[in-house]
């Protein structure tokens, strides 16, 4: 196992902090991507290890040429590329569309949709390349892309967008023994989700209080999908809190 290699991009905070935390536990070799090379180091340091099998990677996904060289630092560190877990994104306030600037969707769509893209690019590139060839990618989706949130319409098309991806690249990738799989998370605690605990808006127009779930659950769910050896995939996989209202909206 300790020779096994992950980049996790988001891993400076939430779900991506997590995770990486988690692999790291478990004795892989972990590439953390994230604009913050402070944040990266305090995900590092809090996993027993943490410190020697991580491998700090500060660059912006949003950036092709960073992407590229992020890629090609943990190339040169490892040897190859088993797993990628494209968890990088980011989310809006709630409004209608009308009301969101056209500045908000294009930051986020430039996170979401293009980040997306160019880190899978550049995984799948190498993952085709190395000897043996061969690997992982696991995209982070939405429960989003499944049933929307009231006013969401950027988020909800960047995992619209997140689900094709996946959809595709585990067609392409089966000449290249490239599995691709994708995770929908709801309500996982992180800082991003805390406002579910607030009461947040309801497809009846009501404000109401959502449960919310250990983190970690998503890591380990991850941690998963990643040990399955190459002749075996889950291509989509929901984890929630069992008693949000995923069934109940709309």
């Amino acid at each position: 196992m300790a020779s096994r290699s992950i980049i996790i991009t988001g891993a400076g905070s939430g779900i991506g902090r997590a995770t990486a935390r988690r692999f790291l536990q478990a004795g892989w070799h972990v590439g953390l991507i994230g604009r913050r090379a402070d944040a990266l180091a305090e995900t590092a340091r809090g996993a027993a290890g943490g410190d020697a099998a991580a491998l700090l990677l500060p660059y912006d996904v949003t950036d092709p040429a960073a992407v590229e060289a992020a890629f090609d630092r943990a190339t040169a560190a490892w040897g190859r590329i088993d797993v990628l877990f494209n968890n990088a994104g980011m989310a809006l306030p709630g409004r209608p569309i009308d009301e969101i600037p056209v500045a908000d969707w294009l930051a986020l769509s430039a996170v979401n949709i293009s980040g997306m893209f160019l880190v899978a690019r550049a995984a799948f590139g190498r993952m085709r390349r190395q000897a043996p060839q061969g690997g992982r990618i696991i995209n982070n989706g939405s429960i989003s892309a499944q049933v929307p949130r009231p006013g969401s319409a950027p988020y909800t098309m960047s995992k619209h967008a997140v689900t094709g991806l996946t959809k595709t690249l585990a067609l392409d990738g089966r000449p290249f023994a490239i599995a691709c799989g994708q995770i929908d998370i709801g309500n996982a605690a992180t800082d991003m989700a805390a406002r579910m605990a607030d009461g947040v808006p309801q497809a009846d127009g009501s404000i109401r209080a959502e449960p919310l779930m250990d983190v970690t659950l998503v890591a380990d769910t991850v941690l998963h999908m990643a040990d399955l050896p190459l002749s075996a995939n889950i291509p989509f996989v929901t984890v929630m809190a069992t008693t949000m209202p995923l069934f109940g909206r709309g």
